[in-house]
């Protein structure tokens, strides 16, 4: 007999919202952590979450609102992890050593902690002892405002366990999501990451008035260095049998990065529009109201690509833009002598 699958989502900003809906869709029950007692409130009353996605409505029947995380947690065996990275530690911190023993996490984050540059399970493992076996990732060119619509979407569910994500993903399976299923779960989440930086860079020229031709050059370069980064980044966590068996033309390598190139959804896009058409980060940042990944995570794959060494101009030139006051068409000048 399979577990019984009690969820509980830990974020409830758009992609939090958009998972949520997928699963009460689908007749999940889910406990859900709210940050604060008003927004519960408003949500119990309207049915929508008052803040992100309206559009999408709830059976408020399915949902058990909370706004102490602690408790969302005890009272749930699988954890869905769907806050900014920026934000994962304030959220997770302060929770009992010993609060995550027997559960399942799933992370839906799109980035690196940038505190302390580590992936989320790099975190819940040195700070709680989660065995990485315990832990999965769901990803893939997914927009919540889609999901909302539903607009048929794919995801992917990655864990060493692979049977057990595919049980995960079961519950997630709808008329308007397709789920998929590997192995790799370093790979797609670095992948995640960098997808972030790219199109935060196809932003920047798209402000700086270059063409189609050109982003599409530039998204296939892109691509070949996501590549690269990945096989290196996981050389030493794989076997060369489990390597070679790793697609990265597949949804959520090659399609999460076409989609937050190209969509107008994509919050990482409309950051770099900004700084290409000659806002300073910090005006981008407060014209923003929701969080780019990409910005910080173009500083965490800088500082990890120290060690690796893979090649990365076009990272890179992103950071430099970012971190280092480059100009943007400077930026992109060497960006333009790199691509093939």
């Amino acid at each position: 007999m399979g577990l019984l699958m009690k969820f509980g989502m830990i974020g409830s900003g758009s992609w939090g919202t958009a998972l949520a809906k997928i699963l009460t869709d689908n007749g999940n029950t889910i406990n859900w952590w709210i940050r604060n007692n008003k927004t519960i409130t408003t949500f119990k009353k309207r049915g929508h979450n008052p803040h992100y996605l309206g559009a999408a409505y709830f059976d408020t029947e399915q949902l058990v609102l909370n706004c102490s995380v602690e408790e969302v947690i005890r009272e749930s065996n699988i954890l869905i992890v769907a806050v900014p990275s920026a934000y994962a530690i304030d959220a997770l911190s302060n929770l009992p050593k010993d609060i995550f023993q027997g559960k399942k996490i799933v992370s839906a984050i799109k980035g690196i902690l940038p505190s302390t540059n580590q992936l989320l399970n790099e975190y819940l493992k040195e700070t709680f002892n989660l065995p990485i076996e315990d832990y999965f990732t769901v990803l893939g060119p997914c927009h919540a405002e889609e999901v909302a619509s539903e607009k048929l979407s794919y995801l992917t569910f990655s864990g060493i366990d692979e049977a057990f994500a595919a049980q995960i993903a079961t519950c997630f399976n709808t008329e308007y999501i397709n789920t998929k299923v590997n192995h790799d779960i370093f790979g797609v989440q670095y992948a995640a990451v960098l997808k972030n930086i790219y199109a935060l860079g196809a932003g920047i020229a798209h402000g700086l008035d270059y063409g189609d031709n050109f982003l599409s050059v530039y998204i296939a370069n892109c691509a070949h260095e996501m590549t690269d980064f990945c096989k290196k980044m996981v050389w030493d966590k794989e076997s060369e049998e489990e390597q070679r068996s790793i697609n990265y033309s597949a949804s959520v390598y090659l399609g999460d990065l076409l989609v937050t190139c190209y969509s107008l959804y994509s919050r990482n896009r409309t950051f770099g529009n900004m700084i290409g058409k000659g806002y300073s980060v910090t005006a981008a940042q407060l014209e923003m109201k929701m969080v780019a990944e990409g910005y910080n995570a173009s500083k965490c794959i800088y500082k990890t690509n120290e060690q690796i060494q893979a090649s990365m101009p076009i990272a890179t030139a992103i950071y430099q833009i970012l971190w280092e006051e480059l100009p943007a068409e400077d930026g992109f000048k060497c960006i333009e002598s790199s691509l093939v």
